[in-house]
């Protein structure tokens, strides 16, 4: 009788602790582990399409979110000679589709830089490509999908190489919308969130009812010194292919990061407390679809 009573009470231990795993596993959004994958993310090098190093960060996005349970796929494809690839994460089953996207590359040169002498140097783009990409790979371990939606991550290739060798903007993005077989309910897209000063106006191109509904989570959370309730930028960002074929899309950037195209974009200058704002905010909006 004893020995049945030990057995009883070790597997109720064991129920236990894997009851406290699942919760761990589960547990609310994180800026500071967020920031963590930033700086292994741009441990690789500058992700300039093509380099060893962007090879490297894809390889790790996407076995981070295999990782968290989610179904993944590389979309490849070239541009100009260049292979590219965007990354997609999938998870839940309904015929409601939402999409968060962001772009993982980095700017090839610094053309924006005050020293004559760094701007033929690549971006290391801890905000511009990092903030975004570590921003949704700790929202690949936290994300509860609801039952009524499916939940698509990606992570866009060659967002960032506009007017350099003849390149457009936005050209992983392109390439994705022309491959979709289904349509998108809705769409957000996050780049340059990651600034210590964090400063996200509404943006002008973007869906009306949508920036709606993102800024009143925000006003509900009390995050109006940070996402700013004011129109702004009308911005050139990977929203506009999902826009431009009539997919309601948001984009949520801080246009006003001094960092922005220099060889400064580093990790000091991105902060846990913004990637932390910006991924309360996302898990709010999926719970509430």
């Amino acid at each position: 009788m004893n020995h049945m009573k030990h057995t009883v009470l070790f597997f109720f231990v064991i129920l236990l602790l894997l009851s406290a795993c699942n919760r761990q596993n589960h547990q609310d959004f994180s800026g500071d582990r967020a920031y963590q994958f930033l700086q292994t993310l741009l441990a690789f090098g500058p992700r300039v399409p093509g380099a060893e190093s962007h090879e490297k960060a894809a390889t790790f996005i996407k076995n981070n979110l295999a990782g968290n349970g989610w179904s993944v796929a590389s979309q490849d494809f070239q541009f100009d000679q260049t292979p590219l690839q965007n990354i997609v994460a999938t998870k839940g089953n309904s015929d409601t589709l939402i999409l968060i996207g962001t772009h993982y590359d980095s700017r090839a040169v610094a053309d924006q830089d005050n020293q004559l002498e760094n701007q033929d140097d690549p971006v290391l783009g801890a905000n511009d490509g990092g903030s975004g990409t570590a921003v949704l790979l700790e929202l690949s371990r936290v994300l509860e999908i609801p039952e009524n939606v499916e939940v698509w991550l990606v992570f866009f290739d060659g967002e960032d190489q506009g007017k350099l060798n003849g390149w457009t903007w936005s050209i992983g993005a392109d390439y994705f919308v022309q491959q979709l077989q289904r349509a998108p309910s809705k769409v957000l897209i996050i780049d340059m969130i990651g600034d210590e000063d964090l400063n996200v106006y509404m943006e002008k191109n973007s869906t009306a009812s949508l920036v709606e509904e993102v800024w009143n989570i925000a006003k509900d959370m009390d995050y109006q010194t940070a996402i700013i309730p004011e129109y702004k930028y009308a911005m050139i960002d990977d929203h506009l292919p999902f826009i431009n074929v009539g997919y309601p899309a948001a984009l949520l950037i801080d246009f006003d990061y001094p960092y922005w195209h220099t060889v400064e974009d580093t990790i000091e200058h991105v902060s846990a407390k913004s990637l932390q704002i910006i991924g309360n905010i996302l898990v709010k909006w999926v719970s509430e679809q």
